[in-house]
């Protein structure tokens, strides 16, 4: 039952990864291809730059997903919940211009991303519960069973 439980949860995981990564790469490509019609990008940022932006983003998650596939779950959730923060970041295109500055497309990429962030996230956020929830019943069993003068 314990195994059902965690391949579930990595299913999960695997999807919403699976979908805010292909959001993310849709938003980076497009922001690369397009860089120069995005409103008041820094003249410093390049195309191979957001490519080595979203390549880095993306390392993160992998990491978190074979981190969790290793079975270290806890690392692996907190890299996990560092991707899924970094897919906020889109956000920082509404600092530099106003939404309505942007186009339809530039738009949809951006909420893309960011919602599939969020996603991702609130997934990340209840695996942790549970995998604490888990942990804290495996000590209370053990210390529930330990008998006074018992040296486990």
């Amino acid at each position: 039952m314990g195994s059902e439980r965690s391949s579930v949860r990595i299913d999960v995981l695997l999807v919403l990864l699976l979908a805010y990564g292909s959001a993310s790469f849709f938003h980076h490509v497009h922001n690369a291809e397009f860089l120069a019609e995005y409103p008041n990008m820094p003249a410093w940022l390049s195309r191979v730059q957001v490519y080595a932006a979203w390549l880095g983003v993306t390392a993160v998650g992998l990491a978190g997903y074979l981190l969790m596939r290793c079975r270290y779950q806890l690392t692996g959730l907190l890299a996990l919940g560092v991707y899924g923060a970094l897919g906020l970041y889109g956000l920082g295109h509404y600092v530099v211009a106003p939404l309505s500055a942007h186009t339809l497309t530039m738009n949809i990429t951006i909420w893309l991303e960011v919602t599939t962030a969020l996603l991702l996230l609130a997934a990340v956020a209840g695996s942790l519960l549970k995998l604490v929830r888990h942990h804290r019943e495996i000590v209370q069993r053990r210390v529930g069973g330990m008998r006074v003068g018992d040296s486990r």
